[in-house]
């Protein structure tokens, strides 16, 4: 206390505390300085996050904006970045949009709240159907097919050759013949056994197109219908010819018996 007195009473002692208390100061604003231009570089660092693409309607599931490719990648500044930002595709499984999200917003997990729902129209948009078929299980693989599985359909029918007007002609003898009706089906669930007319069946949920789900109902009312099971990756694409006994046992082109029975294309 005296020390400092004994400063302040000489004007070289006010003068030597004059330039302390600057030093002091400068130092102050250098470290501030320093630490408010890092913190505006981080700020300002770009940050990948999902972004609607187009408008995704309330009650669109993170399924299928990941399956539709609702979203794209965005990199935006830091200090942009909303709260709970989703930067990672794979979050987006079993979310469900609580509002409508318009183009150009930030994905997030308030606007995409965990789903606990487990109901098959989350998994499906557009012209895409979900239908369950009856099939046994020499047909349908009901005791190795399991859900996420893709599988191609073919149906086979009792055929009469059809006339130029469209309709069957009595005269002549039905034909066995199959054929793909359905390629690159995917499984939504393992099938469940259920006892009906004509024995055990099982029934098979597929996710098709509204065109496809209304062939394969028809050819299950009205033929055999095969699942076949395709590989999990890699997979050919099925041949969409025609299969009859002459195809098989004497090596008929598929079109001319296809054209033999009425066909036009």
């Amino acid at each position: 206390m005296q020390f400092a007195q004994r400063l302040f009473s000489t004007r070289g002692g006010t003068i030597a505390l004059s330039i302390m208390a600057a030093v002091l100061a400068a130092a102050i604003l250098v470290t501030y300085l320093h630490r408010y231009r890092d913190s505006v570089r981080a700020s300002g660092a770009p940050v990948t996050v999902l972004v609607a693409k187009g408008l995704i309607e309330k009650g669109t599931s993170g399924d299928i904006i990941a399956s539709q490719d609702l979203y794209q990648v965005s990199s935006q500044p830091r200090g942009e970045i909303s709260d709970g930002a989703i930067t990672d595709p794979a979050t987006l499984k079993g979310r469900i949009a609580e509002a409508d999200i318009y183009p150009g917003e930030q994905l997030t997990a308030e606007k995409l709240a965990v789903s606990t729902s487990t109901s098959l129209s989350n998994r499906i948009s557009g012209d895409e159907r979900a239908v369950t078929l009856p099939l046994d299980g020499a047909h349908g693989m009901v005791a190795q097919l399991e859900a996420g599985d893709h599988i191609d359909l073919y149906a086979g029918f009792n055929v009469q050759a059809v006339g130029h007007n469209g309709q069957a002609d009595s005269a002549t003898a039905t034909k066995p013949v199959l054929k793909l009706i359905v390629p690159d089906v995917l499984v939504l669930s393992s099938p469940t056994s259920s006892s009906g007319v004509g024995g055990s069946k099982s029934q098979l949920t597929l996710k098709m197109t509204d065109k496809e789900a209304a062939d394969a109902a028809f050819a299950a009312d009205n033929g055999v219908v095969w699942a076949v099971l395709r590989p999990r990756a890699s997979a050919s694409e099925p041949s969409p010819d025609i299969v009859s006994v002459e195809t098989i046992l004497l090596g008929v082109p598929p079109v001319k018996v296809y054209h033999a029975l009425g066909g036009q294309k």
